[in-house]
């Protein structure tokens, strides 16, 4: 089984490191790959699209047809998990300012939508995944404004969204490499297996 993290910013590396721990702690089969071209994409069954800053991202996307091949991806059943500018680029429409993004996620993020760096928080979250509250890490974060009714919400703050699924896609506005808790991880390694790309 193959999961790639894509590469090109953020911090893939925590990423991939907590999807090892999550595949070995729960004895699945798993490489984990650093993603930094289209190419790259041939045989994964899941691929994570890391936190950073979203215009940024987009920039380093404009080298290759990066929509086009994770578009195909997608429809062929390919799991993505974004987290923070992941998440953005994950939904369909992006504020603070309008910007592209895959639309993967019927759900409207305002980039920032928490506050700037200095705004940044560490809580505690309820979720629906096993092993009760998450601790969840918060950074220039953005903010769910609309969810569609076929968004799934899998984790909240205060009432409001911040962990969302839609078919094979998660997104969320926290940082889950930066915990040690890998629950997320090991999540979305699950639905990367539902979903037969388990090879």
């Amino acid at each position: 089984m193959k999961i790639g993290v894509l590469a090109l910013q953020g911090d893939f590396a925590a990423h991939a490191a907590a999807l090892q721990q999550a595949a070995w702690g729960n004895s699945m089969p798993v490489e984990v790959v650093e993603v930094r071209r289209t190419a790259g994409l041939a045989g994964l069954g899941g691929l994570v699209l890391p936190g950073g800053e979203s215009t940024t991202l987009l920039n380093l996307m404009e080298d290759e047809p990066w929509f086009d091949r994770l578009r195909e991806f997608h429809r062929s059943g390919g799991a993505i998990l974004g987290t923070c500018a992941g998440a953005i680029l994950l939904s369909r429409e992006v504020t603070n300012p309008d910007q592209p993004s895959l639309g993967f996620i019927d759900a409207t993020i305002e980039r920032n939508g928490f506050g700037r760096q200095v705004d940044s928080f560490e809580t505690e979250l309820r979720v629906d995944i096993p092993g009760g509250k998450m601790t969840a890490v918060f950074i220039r974060a953005p903010r769910f404004r609309r969810l569609s009714g076929e968004v799934e919400v899998l984790g909240s703050w205060q009432g409001e969204p911040v962990l969302v699924r839609e078919g094979n896609a998660i997104a969320c506005t926290f940082h889950p490499e930066l915990t040690g808790d890998v629950r997320l991880h090991a999540f979305f390694l699950g639905v990367v297996q539902d979903n037969g790309r388990w090879r």
